[in-house]
C-alpha cells in the first residue's frame, strides 16, 4: 500500500499497529452510513481495518466533490482531532466497513513520537497528492482524469485476472464524476471512449482494465 494515498498502517511496525489497536475500540458501519460529518468537531480518529470509504465535501451549490477513496489501513479524521477545528470533509461508507476508533488522538501522539513523525509524512503526502490533482484538473481532459482515477484504484485495490486487472468499483458514476471534477455525462462518455479503445471493460460496480500501460498513456 502506498502511504501517500492514505494507508497509514503500511507505515507502522507490527508493534505500533498493536499499540494503536490497544488504544482504541473496534466499530462497524453499514454501507451508506455517514461516519464523519463535515463541520463537526471531535478529537477521535478512525483507522479502517475493513472496507472502503469516500471522503467528500459539498460546494455552496450543493454539488458533491469526492476528495479521496480510503481503504484498509487508512487513517481518517486526524486533522480535526489534532487542531480542534471542524472536520473539513464527510466520510461515508462505500461498503460495510470496520475500524478502530481512537479518542484523544493528540495524547496518543504525545506518547508515541515516531508515529507522530510518520503522521507528518502522511499529511505531507496527502498535500502533494492534492496538488497533483489540482494540476490534473487544469492539464487533463475528462478522459485523462477518469483514466488516472481508474489507475489509482487498480494500483491500490486491483486483482490480477487472466483478462487484466479487476477492480471492484464501489463508486457510482455520479461519485466518480465528483472525484474527477466532471459531469456524470462527461464521465459516461469518457468510460465509453476507454471501452471503445479496448483499454477497459465495465460492469455493475466493477471495471476490468485490459491494458494498464495503455491506460497510463491515455492518462498523461
Amino acid at each position: 500500500m502506498n502511504p501517500d494515498l492514505g494507508e497509514f498502517f503500511s507505515m507502522l511496525t507490527p508493534e505500533e499497529i498493536e499499540e494503536m489497536r490497544a488504544a482504541g475500540r473496534p466499530r462497524r458501519w453499514e454501507r451508506g452510513t455517514t461516519v464523519m460529518s463535515e463541520g463537526d468537531t471531535s478529537d477521535w480518529v478512525l483507522v479502517l481495518t475493513e472496507g472502503r470509504v469516500k471522503v467528500s465535501s459539498h460546494t455552496s451549490s450543493g454539488t458533491e466533490v469526492v476528495l479521496a477513496v480510503r481503504g484498509p489501513g487508512g487513517l481518517l479524521g486526524e486533522m480535526s482531532a489534532i487542531d480542534g477545528s471542524p472536520r473539513s470533509a464527510t466520510v461515508t461508507a462505500l461498503e460495510p466497513i470496520a475500524g478502530i476508533v481512537i479518542r484523544d488522538f493528540p495524547a496518543f501522539l504525545q506518547a508515541h513520537g515516531r508515529i507522530a513523525v510518520l503522521l507528518m509524512q502522511l499529511v505531507t503526502g496527502r498535500l502533494r497528492d492534492a496538488d497533483r490533482k489540482r494540476i490534473e484538473y487544469g492539464a487533463f481532459d475528462t478522459t485523462g482524469r477518469v483514466a488516472t482515477r481508474l489507475i489509482e484504484l487498480a494500483e491500490r485495490y486491483g486483482e490480477k485476472t487472466n483478462s487484466g486487472v479487476r477492480v471492484a468499483l464501489p463508486l457510482s458514476q455520479d461519485e466518480l464524476a465528483g472525484w474527477t471534477g466532471a459531469s456524470r455525462e462527461a464521465v459516461s462518455k469518457a468510460l465509453r471512449t476507454l471501452r471503445d479503445r479496448g483499454l477497459i471493460e465495465t460492469g455493475r460496480r466493477r471495471v476490468v482494465i485490459h491494458d494498464l500501460d495503455g491506460l497510463r498513456k491515455r492518462a498523461r
